[in-house]
């Protein structure tokens, strides 16, 4: 049996602008935009790289879900990048106005800092020891 993750959904204000924060400033690769209605998209974004699993950027509809935006996880770090180059990225992030909520330090498992996305979700880069 194989089974794996397709696709996130990432609860976002606005398709345009979320597009615009995860291409030009995360430098990931918009995969897919497609209108399904007057009000719905099919956004999938993606980091250099991926091979499965895309970001599916989904318009808050109502305000149970707008609630949600930019805080899916309860404060909590929501997603995961991995580099295999963390100084290239960290630098290349900074210089594009990402926020780091917490600085670059070394763990046992790799090297790694806290991001705020457009919204204030957080996530981790990572570059995994031995990469």
């Amino acid at each position: 049996m194989r089974q794996h993750i397709a696709h996130v959904a990432l609860v976002v204000d606005d398709y345009d602008d979320a597009i615009a924060f995860y291409t030009q400033q995360l430098n990931f690769t918009l995969v897919e935009d497609t209108a399904l209605s007057d009000a719905k998209r099919w956004v999938l974004v993606a980091p250099p790289g991926a091979q499965e699993c895309c970001l599916l950027l989904a318009k808050a509809a109502g305000g149970e879900q707008q609630s949600r935006v930019g805080n899916q996880t309860g404060g909590r770090v929501f997603l995961f990048l991995y580099t295999d180059n963390f100084e290239r990225d960290y630098q290349n992030m900074r210089a594009k106005g990402i926020t780091f909520v917490r600085e670059p330090v070394k763990e046992t498992y790799g090297t790694v800092a806290v991001f705020r996305d457009l919204y204030g979700n957080l996530w981790d880069l990572l570059e995994p020891a031995g990469e």
